[in-house]
């Protein structure tokens, strides 16, 4: 297996229950409804259990995505490091960027298992032929945006990934929980960043302000746009739990009280909470703006890819020596 040791321990095939649609002498259509139910009720699926190629089409598809963000989502903060006001704060965002990448190097490895190997996730990743999340395709103009991405882009990231820690591919609800465990402590990072800077001068304070509004159009969009939990396959498989409205409402629950708290504004005139509804309105996000941007057309997409690029090839040498196939005895 390659859950790290850290995570609890995968049972070996002996000592689980013999699953009825891992045999083989059923056909497919029966192991697929097989497969099908004990999903629907709940079960866990690992990485050596049969599987319909749909299910790990759409398993494969979430996680490689969610590992090229992870990867991605360092390139922001990582052009800050050098540039942090203090040495505690260098510290703490380098900790932050090297979590980040660990966390990439995890989900590498679930999708791995799926059959996929790393280096064609990388080669499609930087190809544009798979995405990754819309908040690491803009630019970091100050400090601020710093503890905006850290307390809230990471939370938004976190409602998410909270509610794949019980997804049916038990690998990765696994390694979700040592995810959020971290990311978890990203947020306190990010809000001990922008507390120190509203409660700073009125200079500090309204760096924060003006990344609050250009950061809070991107926020908004990142859940995705509304879905037919009834289409939605990634539902049915109970590879995540919750839609992207769901998960957009339960940011908003949270964080919104949490922003107004340190007196700052949300460039939303619409943002209210309705209490009739018992749901949040706000202005409709641009969604042509999202679809334009996770297409790599974004205002730093091209940039954080040919850095990805020529890392990659950089790093070449490496790949070619500790992987090289080994001489054959004669």
């Amino acid at each position: 297996m390659t859950d790290p040791l850290a995570l609890e321990p995968v049972l070996a095939p002996g000592e689980r229950g013999r699953l009825p649609f891992n045999d083989d002498h059923r056909d497919h259509d029966e192991r697929f409804e097989l497969f099908e139910a004990h999903v629907q009720a709940g079960g866990k699926v690992e990485s050596t259990d049969w599987m319909p190629d749909e299910y790990r089409t759409g398993v494969l598809r979430f996680v490689e995505m969610h590992a090229n963000s992870e990867l991605m989502g360092v390139l922001p903060e990582r052009e800050w490091l050098m540039r942090a006001p203090t040495l505690r704060r260098k510290l703490a965002l380098t900790a932050k960027v090297q979590d980040e990448v660990g966390h990439a190097q995890l989900l590498y490895r679930v999708a791995e298992d799926l059959g996929k190997p790393r280096d064609a996730m990388i080669e499609d990743l930087l190809a544009g032929k798979t995405k990754f999340h819309n908040v690491f395709h803009y630019p970091t103009r100050t400090w601020a945006d710093i503890g905006i991405i850290a307390w809230l882009v990471d939370a938004a990231a976190i409602v998410a990934q909270q509610a794949l820690r019980d997804s049916s591919y038990a690998p990765y609800a696994r390694t979700m929980r040592k995810i959020c465990w971290e990311e978890s402590v990203h947020i306190m990072h990010g809000r001990d960043v922008v507390v120190t800077m509203v409660t700073g001068t009125a200079q500090q304070r309204a760096m924060v302000q003006e990344a609050l509004d250009r950061w809070w159009g991107p926020l908004m969009q990142m859940h995705g746009p509304r879905s037919d939990r009834a289409k939605d396959r990634d539902l049915h498989w109970r590879i995540k739990a919750k839609t992207s409205e769901e998960l957009r409402q339960e940011f908003l629950s949270i964080y919104v009280p949490r922003i107004l708290e340190l007196g700052l504004t949300l460039p939303d005139p619409e943002l209210r909470y309705d209490d009739e509804a018992g749901a949040w309105r706000y202005g409709e996000p641009d969604w042509q703006e999202l679809r334009t941007v996770v297409t790599n057309h974004g205002p730093r997409s091209q940039e954080r890819l040919a850095f990805r690029q020529l890392n990659w090839d950089d790093t070449a040498w490496v790949r070619d020596s500790i992987l090289a196939a080994q001489p054959t005895a004669a």
